[in-house]
């Protein structure tokens, strides 16, 4: 009978240490998951700030380029 209850409380010593190995990986997939996230957005918007920058610089040099046109006469 005494064995019965150890084997009792050993399956659920590891019914409880499986349930506590699964939800720590769902955390930390969760905060992988996050983390990917995070790390997505930040890119976007690197993507997005390189992009305004390169149009605006390329909106001056056209500014400039037909300015100088002007000044000498090759544009009216």
């Amino acid at each position: 009978m005494a064995s019965k209850g150890l084997q009792d409380l050993k399956q659920q010593v590891q019914g409880a240490a499986q349930e506590a190995v699964t939800a720590a990986g769902a955390s930390a997939q969760q905060v992988v998951d996050q983390a990917t996230e995070a790390g997505q957005k930040a890119m976007d918007q690197v993507a997005k700030s390189t992009q305004e920058t390169i149009d605006k610089t390329a909106n001056q040099a056209s500014e400039t380029f037909s300015g100088f046109g002007k000044k000498l006469g090759f544009m009216s």
